[in-house]
């Protein structure tokens, strides 16, 4: 990247989200040792499912564990968004309040609404009204400090999450595979980093297929929950509209809405995210649908998780995901920090009362 690219990136990036991009790898080390440092109850371990309630950035760590535990832990682990704890919840649940800031409205109402039941509860927060109700109830919080985004601080709000599923035994010992996925992060991260000319950078050729069109993510098994990060990173980074698909669910419907409007085919991208680890017939079912794709005139992209874990393979799709919607940010030429629609949102729901 040349000097004039640099000071480009600096005007239009003023808060320095590419700098919290490159953290990852780095955010996910901290977000791990505050896990295994965090002491939690013993009877917290008497448990049959967990439920993750929060919103946006501070709920898709949740997503992603279950998805990436569903083959492995003895228990579901379920996220919820909204205001009304759901009524399963009893003495045998594990709530976990997920807020960055602690003050989203929609989690401290089921936060609120847990403290009325015998469940255990755990909260992950930098403060806010989520840490002094937690406090005053005597509910374990684990309080991170990274200035952020609360997208940006995914780390925070997934691996502390997962080592909590590791120190409960609902889950065998993450640790080697986290120190995998960190050094995969590191390689990846440098292989797709600003600093790479886009002939030689994936992700941003990607970034430039994806501008000017409509992205629609794919994703199966392990990485269906990395397709929601995607379409919600482009959202709000690239402040784009997208949206994101489930095999093998969307091979019966999706794949039959590809005709109509005919005129939206070549204004639409399709990227399908692979993992070599899926089931065959899953994977199947990829190369048959980019057929289908291709018959209708829609154009698709695939990229490959890195790394030999499931971990690693999910997390490097979500770090090629972030890097990618930053890059479409800046085409654009979008800050891609703000999300002033949703602050709109919250002034104007604050005026209610």
């Amino acid at each position: 990247m040349t000097a004039a690219d640099s000071s480009e990136l600096r005007k239009l990036d003023p808060e320095d989200m590419l700098a919290r991009i490159h953290e990852l790898p780095w955010q996910c080390q901290q977000a791990w040792q505050a896990a295994m440092d965090f002491d939690l109850p013993k009877c917290y371990s008497d448990i049959n499912k967990v439920l993750v309630i929060g919103m946006g950035g501070s709920a898709i760590g949740g997503d992603l564990v279950g998805s990436l535990v569903a083959s492995e832990a003895r228990i579901p682990v379920i996220v919820y968004r909204g205001y009304d704890l759901p009524a399963y919840v009893d003495d045998s649940t594990l709530v976990i309040a997920s807020s960055y800031s602690g003050n989203t409205e929609e989690t401290l109402s089921a936060f609120n609404q847990a403290l009325e039941t015998g469940a255990k509860k755990l909260a992950i927060t930098t403060g806010g009204k989520l840490k002094k109700i937690a406090d005053e109830n005597g509910v374990p919080v684990l309080t991170f400090n990274y200035r952020s985004q609360p997208r940006a601080a995914l780390a925070f709000s997934f691996l502390t999450i997962l080592g909590f599923l590791q120190k409960l035994g609902v889950i065998g010992n993450k640790s080697t595979e986290v120190t995998k996925a960190v050094e995969v992060l590191l390689k990846l991260s440098d292989k797709i980093s600003e600093t790479r000319q886009v002939s030689k950078n994936p992700a941003r050729q990607l970034a430039e297929k994806l501008y000017g069109n409509l992205a629609v993510v794919y994703g199966a098994g392990l990485l269906s929950e990395v397709a929601h990060r995607w379409k919600t990173q482009i959202n709000e980074n690239s402040k784009a509209w997208a949206f994101y698909e489930v095999f093998p669910e969307l091979n019966h419907n999706a794949v039959v809405g590809y005709q109509f409007p005919a005129e939206l085919a070549e204004k639409i991208t399709v990227v399908m995210l692979r993992s070599d680890l899926l089931a065959q017939p899953v994977q199947l079912r990829y190369e048959v649908t980019g057929r289908l794709l291709e018959r209708a005139g829609v154009g698709y992209e695939s990229v490959d998780g890195e790394g030999d874990t499931p971990l690693s393979q999910l997390l490097s799709l979500v770090l090629f995901g972030d890097y990618v919607s930053y890059y479409l940010a800046i085409l654009y030429r979008i800050d891609p920090s703000p999300v002033e629609a949703i602050d709109y949102l919250k002034e104007q729901l604050a005026r209610r009362g």
